[in-house]
């Protein structure tokens, strides 16, 4: 039986899917948006950006900070648009994650930690395209998915949120991309060119895994008690064909046992 259920189709490249006040919100790349999604199927869109918003994240009070394409800053929306947060000092900015204290971590060239008053600081370089990131329940464990290095990453999160002790948490069969902590310290991986998800304790051992018809492009548990399992998923024909991809983008649900933990988490 199939597990998966469709709650929304005919968009395009969906990511950054994020569970925040009881509607789960994602990034349209195609059509520039970050919209929600209510439990009852409605959707509306909450901002649109000049370029497409890669990955975005929610503050302990509730503002949303945003890395679009290109960008060399961090955006924040405060309420009716986009403004300038942070200077990153460069582009191919890509995830973002937030922890309890407000401190915001990004990747892409390294992964920069930009604390609440905007002070950015670099804390680890030389990536295999770093893709999704998530904080481990206890705040002291930051994993960041390599994706072409096909694996996961972990530091130690410190007191004042610096990251040392860089290791491997998991290689994997895949090619990682979003990822989410679950309340057992496992980890769901969206995986596009395999078109899975899957989910892995630290070491690699496969636990679960969601067969999908396209790529899967990030997961997030939410739900009211945390254990559904929405997924973004899309038909992937390369970068230079991403214009093919309009109408393939699907939001697709799974009930899993075991809840989310950690952050992202709205």
């Amino acid at each position: 039986m199939n597990r998966t259920r469709v709650r929304l189709e005919d968009r395009g490249l969906v990511e950054c899917p994020r569970w925040h006040d009881g509607e789960l919100w994602f990034a349209d790349w195609t059509s520039g948006e970050i919209l929600a999604l209510s439990e009852h199927g409605t959707v509306r869109v909450a901002t649109t950006a000049k370029a497409p918003p890669l990955s975005f994240d929610f503050g302990p009070q509730g503002d949303m900070y945003v890395i679009a394409s290109g960008a060399s800053h961090l955006l924040r929306f405060d309420g009716s648009g986009l403004e300038e947060f942070a200077e990153l000092g460069a582009n191919g900015w890509n995830e973002i994650v937030i922890d309890p204290q407000g401190r915001i971590y990004v990747n892409g060239p390294a992964i920069l930690l930009i604390h609440p008053d905007g002070t950015v600081e670099t804390q680890a370089e030389g990536f295999q395209f770093p893709n999704g990131m998530a904080l481990s329940a206890d705040g002291r464990t930051l994993v960041c998915a390599e994706s072409w290095a096909k694996r996961l990453t972990s530091f130690d999160v410190a007191a004042d949120g610096r990251l040392s002790h860089r290791r491997v948490w998991a290689d994997l069969p895949g090619w990682p991309d979003g990822i989410c902590f679950d309340a057992e310290g496992a980890i769901w991986y969206a995986d596009v060119p395999n078109a899975c998800c899957c989910r892995v304790r630290e070491g690699g051992a496969l636990l679960d895994d969601v067969k999908l018809d396209r790529g899967a492009f990030a997961c997030m548990l939410g739900g009211p008690d945390r254990t559904t399992l929405y997924i973004t998923a899309a038909r992937w024909f390369g970068m230079d064909k991403m214009d093919q991809m309009g109408g393939t983008g699907q939001l697709l649900s799974v009930e899993v046992e075991t809840a989310g933990a950690g952050w992202p988490h709205g």
